[in-house]
C-alpha cells in the first residue's frame, strides 16, 4: 500500500512539474497545420512556393517542438522529439548527417559494456534467489513450466508476424553501409552450432560478446550458488543483487545519452537512405502492436477463460499498474502496485511474493516477442536471408537471453545488440530501431505486467488457493 501510494504521488508530482503552457501547444498545432497545408499544396502543384519557405516553416515547427521538450523535462519526450528533428536534419542536410554515425556508435559501445554483467547478475539472482526447491516446492516447477510455455508461444507469434509483414524488406542499402557492416557468415554444421553454445573460457565469451555462452555459464553458476551452504550463499546473492542494481543504474545513466544517439542515428539513416526508411520503421512498430494484441487475444485471454478467471474484474484490478508500466516503460515501477492489486484480487500473499518477482526474470512475453520480431527485422533490412532452422535457433537463444531485463527501460536493446552480434548480423539497423524503441518499449512492458499478473492467478488456481473476488478496488 505504502509503496504504490508513494509511486502514485511521485508520478503525480512529476506531472504537476511538467505542465506545458497551452499557448505553446496551440501555436505548435497551428504552425504544424500551416506547414502541412503548404507542403500538400506544393506537392500537388496547386501553389508554387520557393523551397526555402517550406524549409524555414519546417524548422520553425521543430523549434517549437524543441521548446516543448525543454519545458516537458522528460527523457521519453526528448527521445521521441530527437527522432523527428533527426529525420528533418538528415533530409535537409544529408552531407552533414552522413558523418554523424560516430555518435550512435559511441552509444552502442557503451550499451555493449552492460551485456555480460547485467545478464550474469540477473540470471544468477533469478535462479539462486527463487529456485530453492526445499523452500518453494511445487510452485517452482509449475511457475517455470508456465513461464516457458507462454514465452515460447510469444516468440513464435513475433516470428510469424515479422515474416508475414516483412517490415524490413525493400530497403535499398547503400554499398558503403553494406560492405562496412555486414560480416560474412560462414555456414556451420549442427555439431558446431551445439558446441558453440557452451563456453570454454568465460573471459573469452565476454570479450567476443557470445551472449548464449554467457547465459549458459550464468545458469550453471546460479544453480551452483543455490546449492551452497547459507554462509557462502548469502554473500554471493548479495553480491549479484548489488551488481544487478549497479548495472541497472549504469543503464539509466547511459540512457541520458539516448536522445543524442537517436538524433544522430535517424539523421544518418535518412541522409544515407532517404526519408523512405521511416516507412519501414513504422511498419515494424505496427507489426509489433498487432503481434502483442494477438498474443493477448489468442494466448492470455483463452487462459483466463479456460480457468474461469473473471476477466472484467481482472482488467479493472490491473488497470493502474499496467498504465504506470506503459507510461514509464519500466515493469519495475509497477511492481509494488501490481502485487497489492493481485492480493486484493484473491491471490495469497505467499504466491504473489514468489510468482511476481520470479516472473520478472522468466516471464517476459512482451519483451521476447519484440526481440524475435526485431532480430528478424535486422536481418530483413540488411538483405540477409535466414533459413527457418537458423530463425528457430535464434528464438531458442532469445528464450534464454531475455531473462531478467524487465526492470530497466529499453534494456532489451542490450539483448538485441548482443543477439545480432552473436549471429553475424550487422548492428547498423539497430541504430534505426533505436529511434522508435521508446514507442515499442511502452507496449511490450505493459504486456509483461499483464502476463505476470495473470501468472499469479494461474499458479494460485493450480495450487487450489485462489479466492475468487467479489469486488476489486477501483
Amino acid at each position: 500500500m505504502d509503496n504504490s501510494t508513494q509511486t502514485e504521488e511521485k508520478l503525480n508530482g512529476e506531472i504537476k512539474k511538467t505542465i506545458v503552457p497551452k499557448t505553446l501547444i496551440y501555436t505548435l498545432f497551428g504552425s504544424l497545420f500551416v506547414v502541412a497545408l503548404l507542403t500538400v499544396l506544393q506537392a500537388y502543384k496547386i501553389a508554387d512556393l520557393p523551397a526555402t519557405v517550406l524549409l524555414v516553416g519546417r524548422w520553425i515547427v521543430l523549434a517549437q517542438i524543441i521548446l516543448y521538450a525543454i519545458l516537458k523535462k522528460s527523457l521519453t519526450t526528448w527521445i521521441l522529439i530527437s527522432m523527428i528533428v533527426g529525420a528533418e536534419f538528415g533530409h535537409d542536410l544529408p552531407e552533414i548527417a552522413v558523418g554523424m554515425n560516430l555518435i550512435s556508435k559511441i552509444f552502442l559501445r557503451l550499451i555493449k559494456t552492460i551485456i555480460a554483467p547485467l545478464l550474469f547478475a540477473t540470471i544468477v539472482c533469478g535462479i539462486a534467489g527463487h529456485s530453492n526447491l526445499k523452500q518453494v516446492g511445487r510452485m517452482s516447477w509449475k511457475s517455470l513450466v508456465y513461464f516457458e510455455v507462454v514465452t515460447i508461444i510469444a516468440l513464435f507469434i513475433g516470428l510469424l508476424a515479422i515474416n508475414v509483414a516483412k517490415a524490413g524488406v525493400g530497403v535499398t542499402i547503400p554499398a558503403a553501409i553494406n560492405q562496412a557492416n555486414t560480416p560474412e557468415v560462414v555456414p556451420q554444421t549442427t555439431a558446431e552450432i551445439i558446441l558453440h553454445i557452451f563456453p570454454e573460457n568465460i573471459a573469452k565469451s565476454i570479450y567476443e560478446g557470445q551472449v548464449l555462452q554467457i547465459v549458459i555459464f550464468s545458469i550453471l553458476f546460479g544453480i551452483a550458488v543455490a546449492m551452497m551452504k547459507q554462509k557462502y550463499y548469502g554473500p554471493m546473492i548479495r553480491f549479484t543483487e548489488s551488481l544487478a542494481e549497479a548495472m541497472f543504474k549504469f543503464t539509466q545513466i547511459i540512457m541520458y545519452f539516448a536522445p543524442f544517439a537517436v538524433f544522430a542515428a535517424i539523421a544518418y539513416s535518412v541522409g544515407h537512405m532517404g526519408i523512405d526508411i521511416l516507412v519501414n520503421l513504422f511498419k515494424l512498430l505496427a507489426t509489433l502492436y498487432v503481434a502483442l494484441f494477438a498474443f493477448l487475444l489468442l494466448v492470455l485471454f483463452p487462459i483466463a477463460l479456460l480457468l474461469r478467471i473473471p476477466v472484467k474484474k481482472f482488467m479493472k484490478a490491473i488497470a493502474e499498474p499496467v498504465t504506470l508500466a506503459f507510461a514509464t516503460t519500466s515493469s519495475e515501477s509497477a511492481l509494488p502496485m501490481a502485487m497489492e492489486r493481485m492480493e486484493e484480487f484473491g491471490v495469497p500473499r505467499k504466491i504473489v511474493a514468489f510468482v511476481m518477482p520470479t516472473g520478472y526474470s522468466f516471464n517476459l512475453a512482451g519483451t521476447t516477442l519484440y526481440l524475435s520480431l526485431a532480430t528478424i527485422f535486422v536481418a530483413q533490412i540488411s538483405g540477409i536471408e535466414l533459413s527457418i532452422d537458423k530463425q528457430l535457433f535464434i528464438m531458442f537463444t532469445l528464450m534464454l537471453t531475455s531473462k531478467g531485463v524487465a526492470g530497466v527501460p529499453r534494456a532489451s536493446l542490450v539483448i538485441l545488440l548482443g543477439t545480432a552480434a552473436s549471429f553475424g548480423l550487422p548492428t547498423w539497423p539497430i541504430y534505426i530501431i533505436l529511434g522508435i524503441d521508446e514507442l515499442m518499449d511502452m507496449a511490450r512492458t505493459a504486456v509483461n505486467v499483464i502476463g505476470n499478473c495473470l501468472a499469479t492467478v494461474v499458479i494460485a488456481i493450480w495450487e487450489k488457493e485462489y479466492i475468487r473476488p467479489t469486488s476489486v478496488k477501483a
